[in-house]
């Protein structure tokens, strides 16, 4: 299944159960886990089960299981194309806009997947 197909809630079960497969495959055991994040046993038991958590979280939890290279993958930086920086004469973009009637690519995508 596409991952546009699935729920906000799904996803976030799947990034759990990830994180607890890389917890289990360290073999680190949640109290441990939640010494080296500062974070409960508890805590960590839910958003095993789960539960919803915070970006800060998710970062606490990476650096404890050594896998902050990881957030490389899962938010990769765009960089500027050559073409756009020469455009822009070597400044950074600060803003996005869309001219009237333009559709973004993530509204494009939601259009497509509600007509399946």
């Amino acid at each position: 299944m596409n991952i546009y197909g699935r729920s906000d809630l799904e996803i976030l079960r799947e990034i759990a159960r990830r994180l607890k497969r890389r917890r289990l495959n360290l073999n680190i055991p949640q109290q441990e886990l939640a010494d080296r994040t500062g974070l409960n046993r508890a805590t960590i038991s839910g958003i095993e089960r789960g539960k919803p958590f915070g970006v800060l979280t998710l970062i606490q939890i990476l650096r404890a299981l050594d896998a902050l290279e990881d957030l490389g993958s899962f938010v990769p930086d765009p960089g500027i194309s050559p073409l756009q920086l020469t455009r822009m004469k070597g400044r950074e973009r600060k803003r996005a806009y869309r001219k009237s009637g333009e559709i973004s690519s993530a509204g494009d995508r939601k259009k497509e997947e509600s007509e399946w």
